[in-house]
């Protein structure tokens, strides 16, 4: 198919351009040391006896997921026992990234729940049956726990979804679990570190696992960058969704304040703070960003963005009504429209 093609080249592109940027700042650093090896521009990566195998899901895009599904070859069940033996796999072994914080303890019995009802009435949409990763900030009213990373919040189980978690269950996406995050979304020190947390620990760049994923966002990032789920949300006051993007080479998107309600975020400034999608391709980010938008009336502050949007908003309509910091891996590019109002 011609548009499977395009996400094949652009997937390929993604990977090679962080691979070849990487081992070319390497050899540039070491160019005054060994000029040769300066001049080649490549370095062959050392071996390693803890080489991470193939995965069948890597790189897949949420269009490909369904397609996969209609075609009898995934299930929504298969798909999170699948992400969830890779988490195992290389975050909590291996080279044990330590991106996420909790999986979803009902993640399978809510993707049966959600393979049945596609079987008798069809899919919701594009997100029916994906398992997406949140970040630990935001609240979820089953059984995991929401405590930004926090050990003084170990326990903590909001009584009320947040209404980002309540739109992608509409949306029929099965939540897989929470992300580790800087701790408090970086906003417990002056000098803390990002991607650690106190309940979590650090999380690992799936690129360089001695380098920082960036943050506060730093799981969401490294998690999606690392095929442990097909997309991920994250939370921003400032650079929290576009420099994790940025540093784990994937795209991330930061919408205007108050496109997508705050409700059940553990905040920072209600004048910055916002979710937002992170994803492999600027087209999954999209998708997602669609299913998160729309008016809640008790987020209060959600009122610059309200004028723009009314209950019956299609949401294919919301990014062209709205302005995006967005973060991306060069030759993947988004447009949107920018009003003058805003």
């Amino acid at each position: 198919m011609p548009g499977k093609q395009t996400y094949t080249n652009v997937i390929g592109h993604r990977r090679s351009f962080l691979k070849t940027a990487a081992l070319g700042s390497v050899a540039a650093g070491l160019a005054p040391l060994y000029p040769a090896l300066g001049a080649a521009r490549e370095i062959a990566p050392a071996p390693s006896s803890d080489a991470v195998k193939p995965f069948e899901l890597d790189e897949i895009t949420i269009s490909e997921l369904q397609e996969g599904i209609k075609s009898g070859k995934f299930t929504a069940r298969s798909l999170v026992e699948k992400y969830s033996a890779r988490i195992d796999e290389i975050d909590k072994h291996g080279p044990a990234l330590n991106s996420i914080i909790e999986l979803n303890p009902d993640a399978i019995s809510i993707a049966d729940a959600l393979d049945r009802e596609r079987k008798e009435k069809g899919p919701r949409g594009p997100l029916h049956g994906i398992p997406v990763l949140i970040k630990d900030n935001i609240d979820t009213a089953d059984k995991m726990m929401t405590t930004a990373g926090s050990l003084a919040l170990v326990g903590s189980k909001p009584a009320k979804d947040s209404h980002v978690v309540q739109k992608l269950r509409a949306a029929g996406a099965v939540i897989l679990g929470k992300t580790n995050l800087s701790e408090w979304a970086n906003i417990r020190s002056s000098h803390s570190t990002s991607g650690w947390s106190g309940r979590g620990g650090l999380t690992k760049n799936p690129y360089a696992l001695d380098r920082n994923p960036c943050g506060s966002s730093s799981g969401s990032g490294a998690g999606v960058s690392a095929n442990l789920c097909a997309a991920a949300i994250g939370t921003e006051t400032d650079g929290s969704i576009v420099c994790p993007s940025s540093s784990n080479g994937i795209a991330g998107i930061k919408p205007t304040v108050g496109l997508i309600s705050r409700r059940g975020i553990i905040p920072i400034s209600h004048s910055q703070d916002g979710a937002g999608p992170m994803c492999r391709i600027v087209r999954d980010a999209a998708i997602l960003l669609g299913a998160l938008t729309g008016v809640d009336p008790a987020d209060a502050p959600q009122q610059p963005a309200r004028a723009s949007l009314s209950p019956t908003t299609p949401s294919s309509a919301v990014p062209t009504a709205s302005k995006a910091h967005v973060s991306a891996w060069p030759g993947n590019t988004l447009a949107l429209t920018m009003p003058s109002t805003l």
